[in-house]
This record gives structure tokens, sequence and C-alpha cells, in this order.
């Protein structure tokens, strides 16, 4: 297990690699096992069969011929030769459930209009507890002749009545219904969450919430909530998780398993999957300002875990190594001893941010600091450290810490940092918005916003509240006016109004954890303005 240190009555300064009489250690046998038994087990890069009944074995062969391109161009192909077949009309329009497979709550429809149109649709149920769901269709054009889009946000087991409304520029409106029975969930999620309300559920922002990582030992899915805890979109996976949903251009990019991440297009079409090699992806990836991904890695040739960043060029599917953290912390990680698993984790970077010009800033739950890469291309520094004085003390890194500016407990094993830069502040200075685990202290999390300086080298904490504990996954993320929470190991997430008052929770099922949880409104992608305009 890991060493930990407890400082300041408690709080931790770091979770692998502290000083201890024979050096920095990895072994700690009265730490608890729970974060380690969840979040450092290796997975499978693909789900294995092995304790999969037959039914699920046969999904998950379906899964994964949804992720050959091959076979999704055939089923494109298809669907060309269907729409050349005949005039769809509003009266006639060309349906199918989820032809690509990669969301079992969602119809393809296609139609034309003697005049352009835009397109919005109302999903409604006879159960009286499920709110109607309502969007306005994403076009290339807001008033076109041509429609082809998905219908997002069926619910599973129940009479789908789809009302779609048709509206010309001048205002006039057609509508068309119909009905849809919608089957079973692939997953065993449930349909409709435990909500708690605290306040008022008109206060929460437009969006699904996305679940990412409710791990399972059976099969893996990406799950969509709306605001009332209603399941409206699931995505299935080959095996560990969707790390979260990033958009570049006309397409969404996720990760469908440890090695491989996908490219779909707005019909639902994968359209690429990229093969990482020697490579497992985890935690997080994110686009720089030319368009390449940076992945958060394990080279699977190496004896140290979660310590690479690669590069992915998603037009020619190209892997690059861009950076080793064991280059860069060379005297830091041979001091480190390796896990019971001889697994050696020593600095578990689970957040990667672009901050622009070659820089980005790093998640290191080990030693619970946020480290800011510089030249990542070219050749990386280590520019500065935000963390604890004490966990890099007789260290050469020691110097690169910045100052804490005022009295608070500095993060302790955390997740899901956000780089958020604000044009009010001075150049030189940004915020940074994370999940405070608060880690071994066992109480309660916090989410935490800084304020970086970099002009004069010191951070400062500006912004917290409670929110429930969880030892190790969670997220945080600051929308318009809310901010929603996931407390991983609780299973529990909710979404906070600007003076941190909870306005809504939802509880889900949990076998392990739910890793991380961010709100999406789709919009530019599947969905075109807001309802409540």
């Amino acid at each position: 297990m890991k060493k930990r240190r407890i400082i300041q009555g408690g709080i931790v300064a770091a979770a692998l690699c502290i000083a201890v009489v024979l050096g920095r250690s990895g072994a700690n046998s009265d730490m608890k096992e729970e974060p380690e038994a969840v979040e450092e087990q290796t997975e499978s890069t693909e789900k294995e069969e092995d304790g999969l009944s037959q039914e699920q074995q046969e999904m998950l062969e379906k899964i994964s011929k949804t992720y050959d391109v091959e076979e999704q161009k055939e089923i494109a192909s298809r669907l060309e030769e269907k729409k050349k077949s005949q005039d769809y009309t509003i009266n006639n329009m060309l349906i199918e459930q989820n032809p690509f497979g990669t969301n079992n709550q969602s119809l393809y429809v296609y139609f034309n209009t003697d005049e352009p149109m835009n397109v919005s649709y109302t999903i409604h149920v006879k159960d009286s507890s499920v709110s109607d769901f309502a969007q306005n269709v994403y076009q290339t054009e807001r008033y076109q002749t041509e429609h082809e889009f998905q219908v997002i946000g069926l619910v599973p087991n129940m009479e789908n009545q789809i009302t779609f409304f048709l509206t010309r520029e001048d205002g006039s409106t057609d509508t068309k219904e119909i009905v849809f029975e919608m089957g079973d969930a692939l997953g065993t999620e449930e349909v409709k969450l435990e909500q708690e309300v605290k306040g008022n559920v008109e206060d929460l922002e437009e969006g699904l919430y996305v679940v990412l990582g409710n791990d399972s030992e059976k099969l893996n899915f990406m799950y969509y909530y709306d605001n009332n805890g209603v399941l409206r979109g699931e995505v299935p996976l080959l095996g560990y998780r969707s790390c979260r949903l990033i958009f570049e251009q006309d397409y969404m990019y996720y990760s469908i398993s440890e090695t491989k991440m996908v490219q779909v297009n707005r019909l639902g079409q994968v359209t690429q999957v990229y093969e990482l090699g020697n490579y497992e992806l985890h935690h997080d990836y994110v686009f720089d300002d030319n368009g390449n991904m940076l992945i958060l890695a394990t080279d699977k040739t190496q004896n140290s875990v979660e310590d690479i960043v690669i590069k992915l060029d998603v037009n020619s599917g190209t892997v690059t190594e861009i950076l080793d953290l064991g280059d860069l912390f060379g005297s830091y990680k041979a001091e480190c001893q390796k896990n019971s698993d001889e697994k050696l984790d020593w600095m578990h970077i689970n957040t990667i941010q672009w901050i622009g010009n070659g820089s980005i800033l790093l998640s290191s739950r080990e030693t619970s600091s946020i480290i800011k890469i510089d030249n990542v291309y070219d050749s990386p520094t280590v520019s500065y450290i935000i963390g604890e004085k004490s966990v890099w003390a007789d260290t050469e890194y020691e110097s690169l810490v910045f100052q804490k500016n005022g009295d608070f407990t500095i993060q302790g094993g955390q997740n899901s940092i956000t780089y958020v830069k604000d044009e009010s502040l001075s150049e030189g200075q940004y915020y940074v918005d994370l999940f405070h685990n608060n880690i071994e202290v066992n109480e309660t999390s916090y989410y935490y916003k800084y304020l970086i300086d970099e002009n004069v080298a010191t951070f400062e904490l500006i912004d917290s509240f409670e929110v429930p504990y969880s030892d190790c996954g969670g997220s945080v993320q600051n929308l318009d006016e809310n901010t929603v929470i996931d407390s991983g190991m609780q299973g529990v997430f909710g979404e906070y109004d600007k003076s941190h008052e909870l306005i809504a929770s939802f509880q889900m099922n949990v076998e392990t954890f739910v890793y991380r949880v961010y709100k999406y409104d789709f919009e530019g992608f599947y969905f075109a303005g807001s309802q409540k305009e």
C-alpha cells in the first residue's frame, strides 16, 4: 500500500513518496484498502468474458461490432440507400432505433420538407413521475429542407410519445406525432434515480448529467441523466470507462476501453477508432490548440504506471509519447517503492488541463500536487508545483513549490482539476477548480477554487464549500451559475447554486464508485438553443 504523511492535524500532504526512515516508501500496513482496491485496480483493455452470463457475452460481442469502423460504414451506406429509395416527408419519416449501436435510447430520423424549417421535439411518457424531455434539433442551417438527426432521450420500458415541431421562418409550425415502444435498457442502471430536492429544480442548468465510470464487474456503459434523474442515454463501452466527452468541429470523442478512443458524429456513427498501441489510457484527455489530443497514459513496457502523457493525432491516428514524468522527477521516482502488486504508482496523474503555449497542468494524486509543465512538445520542464511544501522537502524540487497565501488546508488526493482563465485577472493569474478529497480525514470533502498568481509564486483559496466525502474519485464542474459535484465513493452527485446551496442530488447504485459526473448541454452537436427561451 501507500505511505501517506498526515500533517496539520489530519491534513494529507502526500500519498505515496513521503520521506520515512528507510527512504521514500510505498508500503503502509495501517492504511485502509478501499482506495487502492478500487482506483488502483488494473482492468483489462476490453471487458473479459469470464464471469459474464451468456446474454452478457452476446451483448459484448455486439458492442465490439459497434466499434468496428467498417461495420459502421456499411450501416451508413445502408441508410443512404434507404434515403434514396423513396420520398421521406413529415408524414413518412425514415426512423430507425439506434442503427449505429452507440446510444440505446436514440432514434435516427430523416425526412425532407418543401419549405426551410427548423425542428424540435418533445418526448412524453404516461408515467407522471417522468417529466417531458424537450429539445431543439441542431441543424447546419437554422432553417433547411433536409432534416437528418438523432432523437435523444427515449425512456426504457415505456411507450414514448414523440411530437415533432417544424417551424417556418414566419413562425408558423406543423406538428407530427409518433409513438415508439422502447424496450429494456442494456445495462442494469436505474431508469429513475433516487432524487433529493432541496431547492427549485427550475434553477438547475440545462443539459444532461453524464455518468463517467460507474465501474462494473459486468458490462460498462456511459449514462445520460436529465434534471429529474431520468435515464436519457446509454452508451455501451468495451471496458474500463469513458473519462469525459470532448468535442472538436463536428465530432465527439471519448474512451471506450483502456487502449481505444473513438470519434463519433452527430448521427451516432463511429467514424474513427484509435488504437493506442503499447499505452493504456487512464483518467483524462484534452485537446491542445492544434486539435491534437493529449492523453494520460501508462507505458505497458515499463514497471511504473500512470506517469506518461501521449499525443494522439486524430487525423492520422499517430500516437507519440511526449512526456514521461520519470524523466522530470527522476531522483524522486528512484526513492519510491512498488505497491503490493509490484506496480510503481508513484505519481498517479488523474487530470490534464491544456493552458496554451505548450503548457499543461497535471493533477498528481499520489503527491497531492498540481504541477505545471512547460514546453511539453519540445523540452518539457517543471515550471512550478502547487501543494504541500513538506512533500517536496529535501528534494531538488522544493524550490518549485509555490507559497500558500492564507490560512487554509492544502488539497489532499485531489481529483478533477479545471484550469479557468478569467479576463478580469492580470496576466499570469488564473483559477483552478478541484475536488479536494480530504483523503484519510474521512469526514468531508470540499469544492476548492484557487487563485494562482505566477507573478509572485503564490496560490490562495478564494472559495470552498463542503460536499459529501469521497476518499478517491469525484469531480467538480462549474457551469454558468451552478456547480456540479460528484462524490464518487458514495455514488451521489448533485448541483449547487451560486450560494453553494444544494438544489438537487441524485443517488446511484454503486458497485465500486461513480468516478466522475460532468454536465453537457450538447449545444452545437445534438441540440440547438434553449427550450427555456
